[in-house]
């Protein structure tokens, strides 16, 4: 069995140390085996240009990403936290992946979401698991818009994920039908955190954006189900527990098999 913690809150806009105390707070006696934070949680979401994107930025030297190197090493666990990398002269909307020996990797979002295409480069990580080093479990990563496109989660159940995990800033409700699909699809554990509150920003044309994110932070059994979701406004936690073992066989009767069953050969 392993432990997943989803963290919830609502970030300040431009206000990264406000934002890592906030997490900090949050993560206070909490024992768990994998903590997942919401996308871009260390700069709020609102930026306006690439410019302002890419002051905002950081590279792998920066205090959020020694913060969550930190992180994963006081609790022993996985840590995966959305924020805004700097990468040579291009910015990312990018989930670090931090573990408890110090090693960090980088996922980069591969389909970008509505302004965001004005803010960040598309990125080109591509999909890839990552081992837990102390438990057998083996975690992809996707962030937010990503779970429109069910080839992101297929591509991640295909290289071996047990669970998948969300980085999301998410506005509507309409993923509530997809992401469940993703889960039940593919047979694997998916685990969204979400964000909080409200960033309303003047756009450079002197119009107002105003976005409300809808909360929500949900764990997803392989079946599809809720096993326990956030409500829309709440700061929270929520530690469950997962089997990643029974994820692994992909068989839903005596004759299928999600994965073995697929004829690639004939799709487009």
């Amino acid at each position: 069995m392993l432990s997943i913690s989803l963290v919830q809150f609502t970030p300040v806009m431009n206000n990264p140390e406000h934002n890592l105390q906030q997490i900090s707070s949050l993560l206070q006696n909490v024992k768990t085996d994998i903590i997942l934070l919401p996308e871009l949680c260390t700069t709020g979401y609102s930026f306006i240009n690439r410019d302002e994107a890419f002051s905002s930025a950081e590279d792998l030297d920066g205090q959020s990403i020694s913060f969550f190197k930190q992180v994963a090493q006081e609790h022993q666990a996985m840590v995966i936290a959305g924020f805004a990398e700097k990468n040579g002269d291009k910015v990312y909307n990018s989930a670090l992946i931090a573990l408890p020996d110090g090693e960090v990797k980088i996922y980069q979002k591969t389909h970008l979401f509505y302004r965001e295409k004005q803010c960040f480069s598309e990125g080109d990580s591509g999909f890839f698991i990552m081992q837990h080093p102390l438990k057998d479990c083996k975690v992809g990563v996707m962030i937010c818009n990503d779970w429109r496109y069910p080839e992101a989660a297929r591509s991640l159940a295909l290289l071996g994920a047990d669970l998948i995990v969300c980085p999301s800033n998410l506005v509507s409700d309409v993923w509530r039908i997809g992401m469940p699909a993703r889960a039940l699809e593919n047979k694997v554990y998916v685990a969204v955190a979400n964000r909080c509150g409200t960033e309303i920003r003047q756009l450079e044309d002197s119009s107002t954006q105003s976005l409300t994110f809808t909360g929500g932070s949900v764990l997803y059994n392989y079946t599809g189900e809720v096993i326990e979701q956030a409500g829309k406004t709440e700061d929270r936690v929520i530690t469950l527990e997962i089997d990643p073992v029974s994820t692994r066989d992909k068989a839903f009767n005596a004759f299928n098999d999600l994965l073995k069953d697929r004829r690639p050969g004939l799709y487009l």
